[in-house]
């Protein structure tokens, strides 16, 4: 309680920003209390109250492992120098944890399952222990799960986690609204079936499970499940004990690796299959970001999994196009913009490398290539998928031609863009992609840049309806190679043209990426 008084003393934005999340919370939580109180007597109740617990329980399980600076309490080892003992601690931090407007979700929720299969006097007093007891088997396996991970959640893994949240959030909102829009149909609960019979056996979502069987009067079954979650509950107490037993005990290992000597790394074996002298450098340089860099391995990731999931889920769904597959290579040619604000304040280091027009074309040439190694293919995965699940195979060509046409588009309005408009990128932020008074940058240059694109790829995409409208669909695979010809040859001029901008304008370029 301490934590969150002095937490909610700290700003009055972040007070305002509480109690707004409180009151959405406790609405939503009793807008479902409610509907699942109405759900009672329903034929497909059962099935989900046992998937929607099972799926608080995960969220409780990975929510540590993408927030693990949300909760101070979640760290236990700021507590090592306190007098207390694992057992006691065990006891106050299980307390604790129940204080919170998660908690209240939760018990919201369980307690409306348990009312929604809730029949007869028997599985109502059941559903007096199996409520409290659902709830701390959540509460237990959030806190054994960051117990177990401390150390690698306050690492520069960990951080990489917290950037990865969001990316996580918005590929399981377009799963969610595909179930959803499955689940709509008639009779679409009755999908769940097989799941949630599965569901029914594994703790917590068993002990609701119990709460269905007694209804049902299969006595036998429920005191099994019940058993089931009373079993795992002492589990992930007793994991828990034990990973706050070694943490608080055995040195960090961390600590020990730095004190110990330097590790000399091998030679890397992409360095060998990339091209001798400023180019294999800098493309090097370039995928290294992309693995290492928490912001920039976020940006590539959500790039490559939406790029994936519109085109295939809209095919899934049945009203899905080809070309939507294009989108894949216009999230991908995103990439090419702010390719200096990646640097940072190093990139001064870059800038000394640039002497000379041809030294910046080098440079924004070997960045190019390094995209284009996991975009490329990328893209043509991304339409052959999109073409396999709708079975429309003879519009693949004039659909790869467009996607390599509008890659190239956007690799040269991504040079432009990075020459004339760059920004800064925050490091000591998880959530701030651009430095504080550089939005309009970025907007300009990421929005500028794909109506750029785009109507760079109107020569294109015109060759590509007039083969439809003329009646001579048998040569839409002309549309292949004059796109791929097309893309890079505007790319190469896209490049050329952002040169020489960039070699001017190097003191202007370290300024904007160095205000993060």
């Amino acid at each position: 309680m301490s934590l969150l008084r002095n937490g909610l003393r700290q700003s009055s934005g972040r007070t305002a920003a509480y109690v707004v999340s409180v009151v959405f919370a406790l609405l939503i939580a009793a807008g479902q209390l409610l509907g699942l109180i109405l759900l009672r007597g329903n034929n497909g109740a059962g099935t989900l109250v046992v998937v929607l617990t099972a799926l608080v329980a995960l969220g409780w399980a990975m929510l540590p492992l993408f927030f693990p600076s949300g909760d101070e309490t979640l760290d236990p080892s700021r507590l090592v120098m306190l007098p207390l003992r694992p057992h006691a601690l065990i006891g106050a931090l299980l307390a604790a944890s129940l204080v919170g407007i998660g908690p209240l979700f939760t018990l919201c929720l369980v307690l409306g399952s348990a009312i929604a299969v809730a029949h007869g006097g028997a599985a109502i007093a059941l559903s007096v222990v199996v409520v409290p007891l659902t709830l701390l088997v959540c509460v237990a396996l959030s806190r054994a799960v960051a117990a177990a991970n401390i150390r690698l959640l306050t690492s520069r893994k960990g951080r990489d986690l917290a950037v990865l949240s969001g990316l996580v959030i918005a590929v399981g909102i377009q799963f969610v609204n595909f179930g959803v829009q499955r689940l709509s149909e008639a009779g679409g609960l009755s999908a769940l079936d097989p799941v949630a019979d599965v569901l029914r056996w594994l703790p917590p979502a068993s002990a609701i499970g119990a709460v269905d069987s007694v209804s049902d009067g299969a006595y036998g079954r429920a005191a099994l499940q019940l058993l089931l979650s009373l079993a795992a509950l002492a589990a992930l107490m007793y994991s828990w004990q034990r990973s706050l037993v070694k943490l608080m005990t055995a040195p960090d290992g961390s600590t020990i690796a730095a004190a110990g000597p330097a590790r000399k790394e091998s030679a890397s074996g992409l360095g060998r299959l990339l091209p001798e002298g400023r180019t294999g450098t800098v493309m090097q340089r370039s995928l290294w970001y992309v693995w290492r860099d928490p912001k920039t391995k976020a940006a590539w990731i959500t790039s490559l999994a939406i790029g994936l999931i519109v085109p295939l889920v809209n095919a899934l769904q049945g009203n899905g196009s080809i070309y939507l597959a294009c989108f894949a290579a216009g999230m991908l040619g995103i990439q090419m913009y702010n390719q200096f604000g990646q640097d940072t304040s190093a990139f001064w280091m870059v800038a000394l490398t640039i002497s000379s027009t041809r030294d910046a074309y080098l440079e924004l040439r070997a960045r190019a290539f390094a995209l284009l190694v996991i975009t490329l293919p990328y893209s043509a995965l991304v339409t052959i998928l999109t073409a396999a699940l709708l079975d429309d195979w003879r519009a693949l060509p004039e659909a790869l031609g467009l996607s390599f046409a509008l890659l190239g588009a956007m690799m040269a309005t991504g040079a432009v863009a990075s020459a004339r408009f760059p920004y800064s990128i925050p490091q000591d932020s998880a959530y701030k992609n651009v430095a504080p008074g550089q939005g309009g940058l970025a907007w300009i240059s990421i929005l500028g840049g794909m109506l750029g694109g785009a109507l760079l790829c109107a020569p294109v995409i015109g060759l590509t309806i007039g083969l439809h409208v003329s009646d001579t669909e048998g040569l839409t695979w002309l549309v292949l190679p004059v796109g791929t010809a097309y893309g890079a040859l505007i790319a190469w001029a896209g490049v050329r043209l952002a040169a020489p901008q960039t070699a001017s304008r190097l003191p202007e370029i370290l300024t904007a990426v160095s205000k993060g």
